[in-house]
């Protein structure tokens, strides 16, 4: 009995506590797994295949290190980070989680970082799908477009000092050296490297891409079944009483409970709150940092191949969560005018759009930044 950690038996224990419950909640049980599918397969599924399939194309093509090439000195100065990362980081924005840690996973097993730079890389490039903030919470949730730029802007300037907290994690080790200082040097190499034919390469993106997400849609109705049951015996009531013993508002402990197990529950449950408008928001973009167990199992799940730690992201996460509430808090406390962009027929699940707009952008602005770099060399 000695032998086995405490984390084996807390785990053993949980796991048959919730069987034993799923098998006198069945009904429950499949309500919350109809749920839980029905959110991966209208929403989750299709956003994110293309851009999985396109990252894995990317990477095998050599755009990456040609990107990477580009971004290599701003990823430098920012971030001590080798400018491969910089792609991985500009493609989680787009399309939200877990497409840095599925990322940073590549990298690493590519060698093109360290484990301290892959840690460092998943506890930044990790933030929702910006049309989940600005059309599903926002517009769709809190029936507010303009709440969507404050919850936006927290989100993601909260991830970025994120990444400078987390520039000093490791220590003043080195950062992987650069494979070329130029471009397109960096872009055949890459491409040399991998070597597989342009159809093999296809077929090994659709094939790694669906199989990354058939573990994401395992997760989200794992966890949506474990929120189900706990609001069915009493677990959130149980969190109510200690919120009221605390002397916080109760209304607030469903919406963080839920937001804690999974995401996008806990956001629609933050909507309906009956609090102020600053707390709102401010429990909401906590809910939004912090992610749920749900995508922090998929993360894990997904470094679990790699030496990449779990620990750091977890430590980020939390560091996200409170840089998110503070910012949360300046942006409410500035009393801003109507904005004059309406994002209230913008779909969630049209994130491949958002994709493509962010990927447009961040690519004319390398090519000026290339062009520049040539003209100062010639």
């Amino acid at each position: 009995m000695n032998d086995i950690p405490w984390k084996t038996i807390i785990a053993a224990v949980f796991m048959t506590l919730l069987t034993a419950t799923l098998l006198f909640f069945p009904e429950t049980g499949v309500y919350a797994a109809r749920q839980g599918m029905d959110m991966w397969w209208k929403t989750v599924f299709p956003s994110l295949l293309p851009f999985f399939i396109l990252t894995e194309m990317l990477l095998g093509l050599g755009v990456v290190a040609f990107f990477g090439a580009l971004s290599e000195n701003i990823m430098r100065i920012l971030f001590r980070l080798p400018g491969p990362a910089g792609v991985a980081w500009i493609l989680s924005l787009a399309s939200g989680f877990p497409t840095g840690a599925r990322l940073a996973a590549q990298l690493r097993n590519d060698n093109a970082i360290t484990q301290v730079e892959a840690e460092r890389l998943v506890a930044f490039a990790h933030s929702s799908n910006p049309l989940f903030i600005l059309g599903a919470v926002a517009s769709g949730f809190l029936h507010d477009p303009n709440a969507g730029f404050s919850l936006a802007a927290a989100h993601y300037s909260g991830a970025f000092f994120v990444g400078i907290t987390m520039r000093f994690y490791g220590g003043q080790k080195p950062v992987s050296p650069s494979v070329s200082t130029r471009a397109f040097q960096a872009f055949m190499m890459a491409h040399r490297q991998d070597r597989r034919p342009f159809g093999t390469l296809i077929a090994d993106s659709v094939i790694s891409s669906v199989q990354t997400l058939m573990l994401v849609g395992g997760f989200i109705i794992f966890f949506s079944v474990i929120t189900e049951l706990l609001k069915t015996n009493g677990g959130f009531s149980a969190f109510s009483f200690l919120f009221s013993k605390a002397g916080l508002n109760t209304d607030m402990a469903a919406p963080l409970l839920s937001g804690l197990i999974e995401l996008t529950a806990g956001t629609k449950q933050a909507a309906e709150m009956n609090v102020e408008p600053t707390v709102l928001l401010m429990v909401i973009s906590f809910i939004l940092a912090f992610s749920g167990f749900s995508v922090h199992a998929q993360v894990a799940a997904i470094l679990s191949k790699t030496d990449i730690r779990y620990a750091p992201f977890f430590a980020a996460r939390v560091l996200h969560s409170i840089y998110a509430v503070l910012i949360t808090f300046l942006l409410t406390s500035i009393k801003l005018g109507d904005s004059p962009v309406s994002v209230s027929m913008i779909s969630p699940e049209n994130g491949i759009s958002m994709t493509v707009l962010w990927m447009t952008i961040a690519s004319i602005l390398l090519f000026i930044q290339y062009k520049n770099s040539r003209r100062k060399r010639n």
